[in-house]
Parts: C-alpha cells; structure tokens; sequence
C-alpha cells in the first residue's frame, strides 16, 4: 500500500523535531556532512576525513551504509523544495561516490579524495542562500581544497 504525499504532510509534522523548516534542514545537513566527510583530521597532513572514508573500508557493507546516509542529505534537499536538476546532480554526486567506493583498494582511495557529500552541500547552501538567505551562518571550516 503506497503512501500518499499528504499522509506523508501529516506523518513528519507528528513526528518531533524533524521539521521542514530552511534552518532546521540547513544545520541537520550541515550536521550530516559533517560527520561524513570530516569528523577527524589525519596528523601529519592535516586532512580532514570523516565516516564516509573509513566506514568505506569495509567491503560492500560499508559503501552501502554511507551511500544510505548520503541519500539522507539528497531526502532533505528535496524537502526544501530544491529543483529536479539538483536533485538529480546531487543524487549523482551520491552514485559516483557508491559505484567507484566500492572499487577495492582504489575505491578507497577514490573515497578519501571525492567528497560528494561535501559538494551535495555546496549545493544545498547555494539555494538556501539564494531562497532562504535567513538562513546563512557563518561558516569557518575548511572547503573542499583547503581554507579559501
């Protein structure tokens, strides 16, 4: 039995603190992100590296694992109302990560260097602060290739 979207209104607005609200979204994706692509720093480089890597190590289980927690982010942008074609680059940015993560050995390092969850970001501020520019926070981690 399919649930309609309207069932589906009357389920999250149930259910507590899950809430559609731009800030909400906004700090649960940046939250998510953050955990997945940079949690720990690695000494000596100093590269920032999050579950999404090491989870990924493990074989097929762990590249399943991060790719369900990548779609999370891909679910909330389309609760945000975001348009099909950055729903459908951001669900790429997703499947690329999964597909070539799940290379063994080389996926690995694929993991390490593409950072899809970070680029689904981008993507995600880039429409907040355009339709929802209350929502911006000052931000002072690094970007994908270093402090800008």
């Amino acid at each position: 039995m399919a649930i309609s979207e309207e069932q589906l209104k009357r389920l999250a607005e149930q259910l507590p603190d899950v809430s559609r609200d731009p800030q909400a979204v906004r700090q649960r994706v940046e939250a998510m992100e953050k955990v997945l692509e940079r949690a720990f720093v690695i000494p000596g480089i100093n590269r920032p590296i999050g579950i999404d890597s090491l989870v990924g190590l493990i074989p097929v289980v762990g590249d399943i694992v991060t790719a369900v927690m990548g779609a999370y982010i891909v679910w909330e942008a389309r609760n945000l109302g975001m348009s099909k074609w950055q729903l459908s680059r951001m669900a790429a940015n997703v499947g690329i990560d999964t597909a070539l993560g799940a290379v063994p050995l080389a996926g690995d390092l694929f993991d390490f260097l593409w950072r899809s969850n970070s680029r689904n970001l981008k993507i995600i501020r880039k429409h907040l602060d355009k339709h929802h520019p209350g929502t911006h926070t000052i931000d002072n981690s690094p970007t994908l290739f270093g402090k800008d």
